[in-house]
């Protein structure tokens, strides 16, 4: 918690928000959707919407930049982290049973990165996990349910699009689910497939309609890709993502972004994105590498000036080895049971990333992912049986093929 002054260029919330925080500012002043950074620069499509008019909605109640604002909302981060257990209990105990339900459920309440995300930043990490979870729960169900139902999870994964676009690639693997389990009851499914985009678009449209509007492009809820990319991609290595290479960060480039405005700006470092992968593609190859690395296993350098900045990625990197190792071994126990089953876990962990190893990468970029990934990591641990049974002598090889594979 820090004093505040209750000023518009006051940033003791915003630096823990960031763009978010700022957002909520004009929002909450009556300037709209406006100035993601410290000064006041204007209509933005930087960052999605929902958070920030629920950050807003906590100035409204609790005051503009106070520290009770502030605890609202990582309350309500907490609580949303909370609540996950639910439909990620519910789901396991749909696909396979109780036991491992709660197993996967109490691993989730316990999970350091579902505790410290949720409780210390300002952001939707909680949020988005617990509507993504949500929907990947309807999307193995929503086949016994109704044509409403099935507008209604289009209904639902629009509005978790509009708090983390990242997970929108994934909509074609839910709904993919869905119409493998209509298809295996031979079950009619175009209409109700159709009936759940509609429900996607109805609720993304009015967005893209302001944005379109205001904005005067066209782009797909936020409009920062290009900025992101060049971020990670412009020679510099000694952090995933360079932090001269932002507004918020640099004087000279938050210059540039009143000066040029938003979309002319981002135009500018998509071009410059562009031209550095045409002349560096060995550098990007590389620096793709290390950042598919960084996603799972949180490495970037063990250099002393960057460990200046972030003294836990020591610790980190063998405690996601743990996660990453017992990820593996829960694809592997569950796709020898059940392939159909496993396939969207695959789909997923392949698509969502994809974005985050072209731009940069960091472990709460992973977030969505997250009860996916603890899911398998108890699957891997304490297996898939509704009971608790004596390892097999199929498992005990199994163990020392594993133990090869992690050695």
């Amino acid at each position: 918690m820090h004093d505040s002054s209750h000023t518009v260029n006051d940033n003791n919330f915003g630096w823990e928000s960031w763009e978010m925080g700022w957002t909520a500012r004009s929002i909450f002043l009556g300037k709209g959707f406006s100035s993601p950074f410290l000064p006041q620069t204007g209509p933005t499509a930087l960052v999605p919407p929902l958070y920030p008019y629920l950050i807003a909605f906590s100035f409204k109640l609790f005051g503009f930049w106070t520290s009770a604002a502030a605890a609202a909302v990582l309350s309500f981060n907490a609580v949303c982290s909370a609540l996950t257990c639910i439909p990620l209990f519910l789901l396991v105990r749909n696909t396979l049973n109780e036991r491992v339900g709660r197993i996967v459920a109490l691993a989730w309440a316990i999970y350091p990165f579902a505790i410290y995300f949720s409780a210390s930043r300002v952001w939707d990490y909680a949020l988005t996990g617990l509507l993504f979870t949500t929907c990947l729960l309807i999307a193995q169900s929503v086949h016994l349910r109704s044509a409403w139902a099935w507008l209604g999870f289009g209904l639902l994964y629009g509005v978790a699009v509009l708090s983390n676009p990242s997970i929108t690639t994934l909509l074609p693997v839910f709904l993919l689910i869905a119409i493998i389990k209509m298809h295996s009851a031979r079950k009619p499914w175009l209409k109700k497939t159709a009936l759940a985009l509609v429900g996607f678009v109805l609720v993304c449209t009015p967005w893209q309609i302001r944005n379109y509007r205001v904005m005067h492009a066209n782009f797909f809820i936020r409009d920062g890709f290009a900025l992101e990319a060049y971020a990670g991609n412009n020679g510099d290595t000694t952090a995933s993502n360079s932090a001269f290479a932002h507004p918020a960060s640099n004087p000279v480039e938050m210059e540039k972004y009143q000066t040029m405005g938003e979309i002319a700006y981002m135009q500018q470092k998509h071009d410059l994105f562009i031209a550095f992968m045409k002349q560096h593609p060995g550098f990007v190859a590389v620096a793709t590498v290390r950042r598919i690395v960084r996603f799972w296993l949180g490495y970037w350098s063990f250099s002393p000036s960057y460990l200046k900045y972030e003294p836990f990625d020591l610790p980190n990197v063998p405690f996601c080895m743990f996660l990453c190792f017992f990820v593996y071994k829960g694809l592997r126990r569950w796709w020898k049971q059940d392939r159909k089953a496993v396939v969207p876990y695959l789909m997923a962990m392949a698509i969502f990333p994809l974005p985050y190893y072209l731009t940069h990468s960091s472990m709460d970029y992973r977030q969505p992912l997250e009860p996916m990934m603890i899911l398998l990591v108890s699957i891997g641990l304490f297996g898939t049986a509704p009971a608790w049974e004596p390892a097999t002598e199929t498992d005990s090889e199994e163990d020392l093929d594993d133990e090869f594979v992690l050695a």
